[in-house]
């Protein structure tokens, strides 16, 4: 729990009647107070992976060891990579071991290069979540489903190596490069092996923008890193809920706090890496995705909505969608886009049923309707990203339906960086380097729950 005199004057009850009424008036703490209280957990910059990053990349091309005159001479070429993008809200309900990944994570197809998937909800929004210590039992479990969806064709290689008290050594199709956790928001990013070498400055950041308008229930989870010369941004965010008329406005003031209030280092004086969300120029070949249950509403009567929603009239819905209209105005989220919605809302559903919310009830509870709505969407920055599918799966854990999207996405590579990385393997000092495998073993994070890597 949080050590501090001030932390008494909150109690279970009165985050109870927070959450319950929406309002404020039991709290008397600046907002000011809370932040400088909770800043370290809120903000910290530990996150897990398979790697520590403070360890000697494979590669020497970093830009701060490259002189100016080799960066003024150098050539840039452009690859294309394919990332995959999920997110999902799971309504704080544990997976269990059975769970099947594989539609969501299209592993059949295995022909993407980078998986980002985000969740919120991992944990049930309760007091004891969001003010006491971080479980990080449910993200470990998440990410050792995930890691057996995404290595489930190389299983039979993985069982010819030895194991041992310190885990499975052997190789993986795709290993985890960054994976953090604030109250029940969890972003889990996964690269191929053979792209490893070349990601490097991985951080994260943590927005919270729930209770007093900092604490973790709601905010977001923004991770930053550069693969060859482009720097990728992934925001997971859970915004303001709320369906009445004017909560939109609480989602706005959420998405502004998220792009003020991020922030990452920059890693060196040589390095111009972005530091702020909005910093990713897609002129510099800078991507920036945000991602989440970012609760947007449909500004319709609901017996308007499930009229359309019966009727599968997508586009006559989405003139009034919450989210899209910001898109057009351009205020906020100016120069931002998204992919065209041809699925069905994705909230809110009964539990295990294909029936939204308020269909399947009756009585007292038939009083507790929930007007379907788009809130789990995906939306990009800049020009150097282009969406190729935007759909959703039906998996019924939650009251949520998990959405995913791919893109393709423009690469800046130095040539300068490329011979670097072929002369490195004719060299003596590539039998020198310790390899990642020694450093940190392939299944140490979920056999023995390490907590993080501190950058």
């Amino acid at each position: 729990m949080i050590h501090s005199p001030l932390f008494f004057f909150i109690t279970k009850s009165s985050i109870n009647h927070y959450t319950m009424t929406g309002k404020l008036a039991q709290f008397t703490w600046p907002a000011l107070v809370a932040n400088e209280i909770l800043n370290k957990r809120l903000g910290s910059s530990n996150f897990i992976a398979d790697f520590p990053s403070n360890t000697e990349p494979l590669l020497s091309h970093d830009q701060s060891s490259l002189s100016s005159k080799t960066m003024l001479n150098d050539q840039k070429d452009t690859q294309k990579n394919k990332i995959f993008v999920s997110t999902w809200n799971v309504g704080g309900i544990a997976p269990d071991e059975g769970l099947n990944m594989e539609d969501l994570l299209e592993t059949r197809n295995n022909s993407y290069d980078i998986y980002v998937l985000g969740f919120q909800e991992i944990v049930p929004l309760k007091a004891s979540n969001v003010l006491g210590y971080q479980n990080s039992k449910i993200s470990t479990k998440w990410n050792s489903i995930i890691r057996e969806a995404l290595n489930k064709n190389n299983t039979h290689v993985l069982h010819s190596f030895k194991l041992d008290e310190e885990g499975l050594q052997g190789p993986q199709d795709f290993e985890c490069i960054i994976s953090k956790q604030m109250v029940g928001i969890l972003i889990s990013v996964w690269a191929k092996r053979d792209l490893r070498p070349f990601i490097q400055h991985p951080s994260v950041c943590c927005v919270g923008c729930g209770i007093m308008g900092c604490l973790g229930n709601k905010g977001s989870v923004s991770v930053r890193f550069v693969l060859h010369e482009t720097s990728f941004c992934f925001v997971c965010g859970h915004l303001a809920s709320g369906g009445r008329e004017g909560d939109e406005k609480h989602r706005n003031s959420n998405v502004a706090e998220i792009f003020s209030r991020t922030s990452f280092p920059r890693r060196g004086p040589m390095l111009d890496l972005p530091r702020k969300i909005l910093d990713h120029d897609p002129v510099l070949c800078r991507h920036v995705i945000l991602l989440g249950d970012l609760n947007y509403r449909i500004s319709l009567p609901e017996e308007t909505t499930r009229l359309l929603v019966e009727n599968e009239d997508w586009d006559s819905l989405l003139e009034y969608d919450q989210l899209m209209m910001e898109l057009m105005r351009g205020n906020m989220l100016k120069g931002w886009h998204e992919g065209a919605i041809k699925f069905a809302p994705t909230y809110k559903y009964c539990p295990n049923s294909d029936l939204y919310y308020g269909c399947c009830y009756h009585g007292k509870k038939a009083a507790k309707k929930r007007a379907p709505a788009w809130c789990d969407r995906i939306i990009w920055f800049g020009n150097g990203l282009k969406q190729i599918q935007y759909a959703r799966c039906e998996s019924k854990l939650s009251d949520h339906r998990p959405v995913k999207a791919l893109f393709i996405a423009q690469v800046r590579v130095s040539s300068a960086a490329l011979r670097s990385f072929q002369n490195l393997f004719l060299s003596e000092r590539f039998e020198q380097i310790e390899t990642p495998f020694e450093v940190s073993p392939t299944y140490e994070f979920v056999c023995k729950k390490q907590s993080s890597f501190r950058l």
